[in-house]
C-alpha cells in the first residue's frame, strides 16, 4: 500500500496498492492516467506505515 500526494483533488482513492515498491504508479482517472513518484519520505495511518507518492504529470488515453 501506498499514499498519492498531489494530483486531482477527485481522486477517489489516496491509499492505494503497490506491486513494487520504488516504482512509478499510474492511475487510470476520468479518460487518462495520473503519474505518481516514489518520494523518500512515508506516513503513518490505519494502514501503518506507507510510503509516499507525489504527483507528478498525466498522460491522455488515445480515442
Amino acid at each position: 500500500m501506498a499514499v498519492l500526494e498531489g494530483g486531482p483533488e477527485d481522486l477517489p482513492e489516496r491509499v492505494v496498492p503497490v506491486t513494487a515498491t520504488g516504482e512509478d504508479l499510474k492511475i487510470a482517472h476520468r479518460g487518462g492516467y495520473e503519474h505518481f513518484k516514489a518520494t523518500s519520505r512515508f506516513q503513518n495511518g490505519t494502514e501503518g506505515r506507507l510510503p509516499v507518492y507525489e504527483w507528478w504529470e498525466r498522460t491522455e488515453i488515445a480515442e
